[in-house]
């Protein structure tokens, strides 16, 4: 079970640290993001996208600085920092090869299945 909430957790950095390379966002517009470039499949709850990005501020991948909102209230903005911009780097492509290599394993044909003991 700690594996997959490693996961689960890992995903959720690296999408916040995605969302956060276009420019400095507020957590709502964080999640807002996430969900809308994942079709809904993916909701953010605030429950999970605080710790997050307490977490990814804590380990120095992005900073947080208030100011006003769209609608003039006050607001925390996130941004990466260049550590975060290189973690960004490296997880992605660390997460593409492992989500190459998961649907390879559930697209392979049936003459590749495992040997009967």
């Amino acid at each position: 079970m700690a594996a997959s909430l490693d996961v689960l957790r890992g995903t959720l950095d690296l999408l916040i640290l995605k969302a956060l390379s276009w420019g400095p966002a507020h957590g709502y517009s964080v999640a807002e993001w996430i969900e809308r470039v994942t079709d809904d499949t993916l909701v953010i709850e605030e429950g999970s996208l605080y710790p997050a990005l307490h977490r990814l501020d804590e380990r120095g991948l992005i900073e947080a600085e208030w100011g006003l909102s769209g609608n003039n209230r006050r607001a925390k903005y996130y941004a990466l920092t260049t550590a975060g911009r290189q973690a960004l780097k490296t997880e992605s492509a660390s997460w593409t090869r492992y989500a190459e290599a998961v649907f390879a394993a559930l697209s392979a044909p049936a003459s590749l299945k495992p040997a009967s003991v």
